[in-house]
Order: C-alpha cells, then sequence, then structure tokens
C-alpha cells in the first residue's frame, strides 16, 4: 500500500503504480490504500474507480490520482 508524502499530506484516493513489464503489460491501480487491480490503460483506472464507488475521476487531478512511474498516457516501458 502506497502512503501521503509530509505530515500534513492527504492520500490521492487512486494510486496508478508503475509498469509491470509483462506482456501486455499493466499497471496496478490502488483505491484508498487497497489494491483495486490492473490496468491496461485509461479506461481500465476509471472502471475500477466506478467499481470502487467513486464518482468523480479527475486523472489529471494530483488530489484524486497518483501517478507513480509515468503519467496517464505511459502504458509500456
Amino acid at each position: 500500500m502506497t502512503e501521503a508524502h509530509g505530515p500534513d499530506a492527504t492520500p490521492a484516493p487512486i494510486v496508478v503504480l508503475g509498469i509491470v513489464p509483462t506482456d501486455p503489460p499493466f499497471r496496478v491501480v490502488e483505491i484508498h490504500g487497497n489494491v483495486a487491480g490492473t490496468a491496461h490503460d485509461i479506461t481500465d483506472v476509471i472502471r475500477l474507480a466506478h467499481q470502487a464507488g467513486l464518482t468523480h475521476v479527475d486523472l489529471d487531478d494530483p488530489a484524486v490520482v497518483r501517478w507513480v512511474g509515468g503519467g496517464k498516457y505511459k502504458w509500456a516501458h
């Protein structure tokens, strides 16, 4: 599970972890600190968020999504 940085930091509810270099590559998605599933693209991130009950998913808002190891368009090494 990921954590916020700094004493006053509020963690983003969605964290998209770095690329897992398999065929096809994917990224693990955490929602509220729990693994929600894997994503192969941004559509999967939105789907996982909706399944977890999040309705407002602004992929560009760092208060909503934290991208680890590359932004929303990075899905391969």
